[in-house]
């Protein structure tokens, strides 16, 4: 990868980290966007697993660094989730918007069930609830974001960005 591409994607992940920890905490909603997750799968499309792995982790911890009752959770929910998807990206990454879409559906919904299993936080009907009700809208809400991330991240058809 050369250094333009590295800028590049630097740059949206750190414009991602940010959304994350202003953007996000404003809206308030019940199911948010998780931009994190949007920023993990940028990176773990373009990386080896083991890469995407670390983003993950480092990732994870600084989610994790804001809720010490859980802490460890999001480092492995993140971790996993980015050394999947790194490992699954010649399957699923394409040009095809629908297909991205369930990828990053699929990659928010596996780090809500991981993350809320390791945490502990609810259990029974509430985990139930969870899982199946909450974490699917959330995922859904951040497929969206994420095909609007890469919209917007994508090369111009002239090869130059916009």
């Amino acid at each position: 990868m050369n250094i333009g591409r590295v800028l590049w994607v630097g740059g949206w992940v750190i414009a991602l980290v940010l959304l994350q920890y202003t953007l996000r905490p404003l809206l308030g909603w019940r199911v948010q966007v998780d931009f994190l997750v949007i920023a993990l799968l940028m990176v773990a499309v373009r990386s080896r697993p083991a890469v995407a792995a670390f983003c993950g982790f480092a990732l994870g911890v600084i989610t994790d660094a804001l809720t010490p009752e859980a802490f460890g959770a999001g480092a492995l929910a993140m971790t996993l989730v980015g050394f999947a998807s790194s490992w699954l990206k010649a399957a699923f990454f394409t040009e095809n918007l629908a297909l991205n879409a369930i990828f990053v559906f699929a990659g928010k919904w596996a780090f809500d069930i991981v993350y809320l299993t390791a945490a502990r936080g609810a259990s029974g009907s509430d985990l139930a609830v969870q899982v199946f009700l909450w974490s699917p809208l959330a995922a859904a809400l951040t497929a969206l974001a994420g095909i609007a991330v890469l919209v917007a991240s994508r090369p111009a058809p002239d090869g130059r960005r916009r």
